[in-house]
């Protein structure tokens, strides 16, 4: 079953048992622990780990291609081949891109502006039964690509689609930035309440603080490494 993603800690919590009633009622042979590590599969990637202060704290960022396609068709250039040119000119021109690291309410506001595009492009709009969530996951709207600008990896989108869908408006090309601020400290809440729940039924090794904490311990151990190999 689809569990609803939450942007706000007072209501994750209002509808914790409520959404672990239909759990149970969607399979019989689970536990209170698999529905506790769905959760936690859904939150973690909002989160990460601060050695300075032992703790979670939100990291709501996704990493994403900006590009720019120099000669790509809608720029509308046209070549004058004649034989001094010809000859120079490379058919295998390659894409410029660069990984960028933004944050989930730039990548949401993103989204929505490519669905509003894809609507002024085709010079078309929404039926009268359909919002924007209707279009999160349209593959020629996430994978088109434009003269520049961010690059959405499709794989990736899939991922992040239920909180798209708890944070972006029905209608409307704006997002709420008081809505993204109130996830914003709600997550860490969230993950607290979770973590607090496995160390309930002991299953504390699996929760969001000690998978997080291990992973970063590996980056800073893999980063010295690295570091080590370069000096010797």
């Amino acid at each position: 079953m689809e569990i609803p993603f939450y942007l706000s800690f007072r209501e994750f919590e209002k509808q914790y048992y409520n959404n672990l009633e239909k759990w149970f009622e969607s399979d019989q042979n689970t536990s209170e622990t698999d529905f506790l590590l769905h959760l936690k599969e859904m939150y973690k990637p909002y989160l990460c780990y601060s050695f300075s202060e032992d703790r979670l704290q939100a990291d709501a960022v996704i990493e994403i291609k900006n590009c720019f396609f120099p000669y790509h068709e809608n720029f509308g250039i046209s070549f004058n081949m004649n034989h001094s040119n010809a000859k120079n000119f490379k058919t295998g021109i390659n894409n410029v891109s660069e990984t960028k690291t933004i944050t989930m309410m730039e990548y949401a506001q993103h989204i929505l502006d490519r669905i509003h595009l894809y609507f002024q492009k085709n010079k078309t709009s929404m039926k009268e039964n359909e919002t924007i969530l209707d279009y999160l996951n349209h593959y020629q709207i996430i994978t088109a690509k434009e003269k520049t600008g961010y690059c959405p990896d499709y794989d990736v989108h899939q991922k992040k689609l239920p909180f798209l869908k708890a944070f972006l408006p029905h209608f409307g090309g704006t997002v709420d930035i008081s809505l993204y601020r109130n996830f914003y400290f709600s997550v860490v809440r969230i993950a607290d309440f979770i973590d607090y729940k496995l160390k309930a039924v002991e299953a504390f090794d699996q929760s969001i603080y000690h998978e997080l904490k291990s992973e970063a311990s590996i980056k800073i151990h893999m980063r010295g490494q690295s570091f080590l190999t370069i000096c010797n």
